[in-house]
């Protein structure tokens, strides 16, 4: 999978670093090149699970989850995050995405969609003293 040069995948674990810096919350991208299923939120929710993001202490992960060759992307958070955020906080983060990936910028895309994601998970979900990073940083694919 060739979306993302080494360089690239490493801007996108950056983001997502500096997002969790201040959260107990888990921000993790997944990166595929079809989705199995004929519904990306499905096929979503399947990763989301798979990734262990439901087993946080307080279900407030975030998937970024993209199908290369399908051209199908999701935002997914866990109960305990859309719980808190705006209504509408998902589909006006994926609408950023997909401003940016329209014009072939998928890591600007991811990094602004983490950085949003980032910044609810800080207000909702402060870092605590005794906090550990409970998943991967890295892109899985």
């Amino acid at each position: 999978m060739n979306l993302f040069t080494a360089e690239e995948q490493q801007q996108i674990i950056q983001a997502i670093r500096s997002a969790e810096l201040e959260t107990s919350g888990e921000i993790r991208v997944h990166l595929e090149l079809l989705c199995p299923t004929p519904d990306v939120i499905e096929r979503a929710v399947q990763v989301f699970r798979q990734l262990n993001m439901d087993q946080t202490a307080q279900r407030n992960g975030v998937l970024f989850y993209l199908a290369t060759d399908d051209r199908k992307f999701a935002v997914l958070g866990d109960e305990g995050i859309n719980r808190v955020v705006p209504k509408d906080f998902w589909e006006t983060t994926k609408e950023v995405m997909r401003d940016n990936f329209r014009n072939g910028r998928f890591t600007t895309g991811f990094c602004l969609g983490i950085e949003r994601a980032g910044q609810q998970l800080r207000q909702y979900f402060p870092r605590l003293e005794n906090d550990t990073n409970e998943l991967s940083d890295e892109i899985s694919h």
